[in-house]
């Protein structure tokens, strides 16, 4: 039987960083343990590839069918393997604006006000600018400037910008609204994934132990504390790895309230139900579900500019690829959201709410199928959703999925918002200078007609893959963990990823994910003395 001080169960952007930070003090024996592989493929590695990226880095879940999406199940891409869901993403360096972390700390999240955050976003950050108010110059998670973006994501951005939407060239700056081309997790051309920039180096110097492959099964609880994990590693027995300080779940919004119902905390009830022994009845785990509602508009321009089917254009991603191979320049260094921005959906809506995500290229369906013709899509987002949802036990099987269940659309005031932004994104991408290309608009949206644009986008609408929230932090009893990530009710058990998030931030959930793992590592660093 194997023991450590500290055990990691995850090795995605919470759970490298806050391995990475534990093992690189020198104080604990670490070990990090993932369900997935190492996920080396250069197809990982190389930025264009994300549609090609192995299967066997991602789980591709399936929601239960969504009443909000007449009756559609949602697909639910996640990462598997080192570096999570960071090394299948688009690399999009957000962090959400100030107000969402005053948010937190206003509900209960006390000491995670953006005064709180940022001095732990700036120590991950390794920005190609450089350090100042805002960045930070010298952290292992590198954050470039997009070198080859394609003419298209230009265009996008002075198309909003004739509509008197403002430039942004620094989203995590002093200003957070408005359009602009984004910045990336990306060195060198390469993507770089919080397995690269916390694990990977550390590993390799023996000074974190890391297990790939293997499923953690349920956290062993003993006389109220955690003391270990059960695991399973292919198709042997399972066996138990101790820990003699703490044990810290990092397996994101759908795998960490799955762990912990798998090992008696959970909703009493659905517990019972499945068979588990209850060892915590706290109903607040699973749920709070939260996710960005989205809406993809695609544009058919024909020509070589874009991405597509055309000869042109395949030629030149297969030029990109060898160019890519060989000097790690070139077209396939794009993120594919290239551009981008944040706005108001109303005049007196406080901060943003809606997102947008350009891509210079018909890329629907998440990617999984491909579209014929060239031209672009944009995406876009609600920023704070009312919608709320669950993830439940489907199986005690800790290899099976779960009920994932957004709830999306189910709250009105969402699908309101999203209209305002549908109807907003179609005025940009009919804006010159965007409208040299030639755009059509593929499905023809029916912004006149309330009634046909609300069945559109009930038909078509799906996550950007941005869930939180089923294992909130708060200062409240209800809250599944305290300000300090710690598990109430187990003792030594923690919580280190996305679910923690009392509301979902503004933007994409990379960046707060690792600055979650950040913080996690200090606070277990004294607690533990």
């Amino acid at each position: 039987m194997s023991e450590f001080d500290i055990i990691v169960v995850g090795g995605g952007s919470g759970g490298s960083a806050v391995a990475g930070r534990l093992a690189a003090t020198g104080k604990f024996k670490v070990c990090l343990i993932e369900a997935g592989g190492a996920n080396t493929s250069w197809r990982i590695k190389a930025p264009g590839m994300i549609p090609f990226i192995p299967k066997s880095a991602n789980y591709r879940y399936d929601t239960v069918p969504q009443k909000g999406l007449n009756g559609r199940l949602g697909y639910q891409p996640r990462g598997r393997g080192l570096g999570g869901s960071s090394a299948i993403n688009a690399m999009v360096y957000i962090r959400g604006c100030a107000w969402d972390y005053d948010n937190w700390a206003k509900l209960g999240a006390t000491g995670w006000a953006h005064k709180d955050v940022l001095p732990y976003f700036k120590r991950a950050e390794n920005n190609v600018r450089g350090g100042n108010d805002y960045h930070g110059g010298e952290g292992p998670l590198h954050v470039s400037d997009q070198k080859w973006p394609n003419p298209g994501s230009k265009d996008w951005v002075e198309a909003a910008a004739s509509l008197q939407i403002p430039r942004n060239d620094d989203f995590n700056g002093a200003k957070f609204e408005g359009v602009g081309l984004y910045q990336v997790t990306q060195k060198n051309g390469e993507r770089w994934s919080a397995a690269r920039a916390y694990v990977e180096g550390l590993r390799d110097a023996g000074k974190l132990h890391v297990e790939t492959g293997a499923t953690v099964e349920r956290v062993i609880i003993e006389n109220g504390r955690a003391t270990g994990v059960q695991v399973k590693q292919g198709w042997g027995a399972s066996r138990v790895i101790k820990a003699r300080a703490a044990v810290v779940l990092s397996g994101g919004a759908f795998g960490t309230p799955q762990l912990l119902q798998l090992s008696g905390i959970g909703p009493a009830s659905h517990l019972q139900a499945m068979g588990v022994d209850v060892a915590v009845d706290r109903p607040a785990v699973g749920s709070d579900l939260q996710d960005h509602i989205d809406y993809v508009m695609s544009f058919e321009t024909g020509g070589d500019v874009f991405m597509g089917t055309s000869l042109g254009s395949m030629l030149r991603t297969l030029k990109g690829i060898f160019e890519w191979r060989s000097s790690r320049t070139g077209t396939m260094t794009t993120p594919y959201a290239e551009a981008g921005g944040f706005v108001k959906s109303a005049p007196d809506v406080a901060v943003p709410d809606l997102q947008f995500h350009f891509v210079p290229g018909m890329l629907e369906d998440h990617g999984r199928t491909q579209v014929a013709g060239t031209g672009f899509s944009c995406h876009v987002c609600v920023l704070r959703p009312e919608s709320r949802g669950t993830v439940r036990l489907a199986s005690k099987d800790a290899r099976a999925a779960p009920l994932i269940d957004p709830g999306f659309l189910t709250d009105a005031r969402d699908l309101a918002v999203l209209k305002a932004g549908v109807r907003l994104t179609h005025r940009i991408c009919t804006a010159p200078p965007l409208t040299a290309h030639g755009g059509k608009d593929r499905y023809a949206t029916p912004l006149d007609n309330d009634a046909a644009l609300e069945t559109l986008i009930r038909n078509r609408a799906d996550t950007v893959y941005h869930p939180v929230g089923t294992a909130r932090m708060g200062s409240d009893a209800d809250a599944v963990c305290d300000p300090q990530l710690r598990v109430r009710g187990v003792n030594g058990l923690y919580v280190a990823d996305a679910s923690v998030m009392p509301r979902l931030v503004s933007g994409n959930t990379n960046a707060p994910s690792i600055m979650i793992g950040e913080r996690a590592a200090d606070f277990i660093q004294t607690h533990l003395g």
